[in-house]
């Protein structure tokens, strides 16, 4: 029998870095460590069931036409549709980012608000969204959960919880809060690269002597 021994937030993240300091960066992250509230959101309501590589170039071709609220509000439904195009449901979230950025010109002086509640008021917005923007857009501390985190934190122990907000309030606990922000990054990266869905590469993994591997039938 293995025994295993308990992963921490000052064990897991050093690891992490070192994974994520091989990968090169995609367009996605690039807007991500840019840190602008405004893309970051309209990033974030582009990205919901799309794969990474379409959200990075449909986020391009929409920032390289209108990167600020009122110039995102100038433009109409159908222009934004051309720009995001084959993003998954680019209809109706064309319809949310022309709404997003009318309400925070009309509503928010021209400004993403840095509220958690002001957020979640806009449309296409749920807590994932809204705690990103608030982490990396405002150095707010706060846990974006995605399917990455929530799979990754649970096969590792860290957690044992069912859904992502959860998963967000238990990492809360066993976490220092001056990783809330960056464990996203980190774990997405981690997880796109070696800790995958189905058969990840625990034969190359840094953390492989502490991971219980929960939920892991087979491995590569």
């Amino acid at each position: 029998m293995t025994i295993h021994k308990a992963i921490s937030g000052r064990w897991l993240v050093p690891r992490l870095e070192r994974v994520r300091a091989g990968v090169r960066p995609t367009t996605l992250a690039e807007v991500e460590r840019k840190r602008d509230p405004f893309r970051l959101l309209v990033a974030c309501v582009i990205s919901l069931r799309t794969k990474d590589a379409v959200t990075a170039a449909a986020s391009a071709r929409l920032f390289a036409v209108a990167a600020t609220p009122h110039a995102v509000a100038a433009l109409d439904e159908v222009r934004i549709v051309e720009l995001i195009f084959p993003a998954g449901f680019y209809n109706i979230k064309a319809r949310q980012i022309r709404e997003i950025a009318r309400r925070i010109v009309a509503e928010h002086g021209g400004r993403v608000p840095g509220d958690r509640d002001a957020l979640l008021a806009f449309p296409g917005v749920g807590r994932k969204t809204a705690n990103l923007v608030l982490g990396l857009g405002f150095g707010v501390p706060a846990i974006c959960v995605d399917t990455h985190v929530h799979r990754i934190s649970n096969r590792l122990g860290l957690v044992r919880t069912r859904t992502p907000e959860q998963t967000e309030h238990a990492l809360e606990d066993v976490l220092p809060q001056c990783y809330w922000i960056e464990i996203n990054d980190l774990l997405v990266t981690f997880g796109q690269q070696i800790c995958q869905p189905v058969s990840p590469w625990c034969s190359r993994c840094p953390l492989t002597a502490r991971c219980p591997r929960t939920g892991v039938d087979r491995s590569r």
